[in-house]
């Protein structure tokens, strides 16, 4: 890389990395297993940095790499065999959300790498199907598939019955702000 390419590349890793970190955090559960995974996202960036810059969202072309690379290392014998364990995250939670919020990213940390990738994609990065397909490299089916199951089992594990998808429509459709005319 040219010295400018070479600037350019630590200019955006410098502004994007602690959302690089964020979303890896999301993904492993923990800040070591999160600063490994960017660092490696990261160097796969600085490879591929012509085709990054050319791409339509720099971001977007960083957060599928970072994706990818924790679904590949989630299929690697050491990652069913190792068990890492930290603090929780350092970020408080409210009080009277703290148990609720503990249970959730229980159940969400149990979903298999896949499941857990696309809810992350979907509901806190707010991607639709087709840009979560891009990312994880699968079709449209397989994003709406897997997500049906991750919540399935999330709805399983919290002992919720509700049908719908989270989402401001169902929580706007649980406050009565939603009526059906039929």
């Amino acid at each position: 890389m040219s010295a400018g390419r070479d600037a350019e590349f630590t200019e955006y890793v410098s502004a994007r990395l602690p959302a690089l970190r964020r979303l890896a955090l999301l993904l492993c559960h923990n800040w070591h297993g999160a600063d490994d995974l960017a660092q490696a996202a990261i160097t796969k960036l600085y490879l591929h940095w012509g085709k990054a810059q050319a791409s339509d969202s720099v971001d977007a072309y960083a957060r599928t790499i970072l994706v990818r690379e924790f679904l590949h290392e989630r299929r690697l014998g050491w990652a069913r065999r190792v068990t890492l364990t930290d603090q929780p995250p350092e970020v408080a939670a409210s009080e009277a959300d703290k148990d609720s919020s503990l249970d959730v990213r229980a159940a969400i940390a149990a979903l298999p790498p896949r499941q857990r990738a696309v809810l992350v994609l979907r509901y806190h990065y707010d991607l639709n199907v087709d840009q979560t397909a891009n990312v994880l490299g699968c079709s449209a089916g397989t994003v709406k598939s897997q997500t049906a199951r991750a919540l399935a089992a999330l709805r399983r594990t919290l002992g919720t019955t509700a049908d719908a998808e989270p989402g401001p429509s169902c929580a706007a459709h649980n406050h009565g702000e939603i009526t059906s005319n039929a």
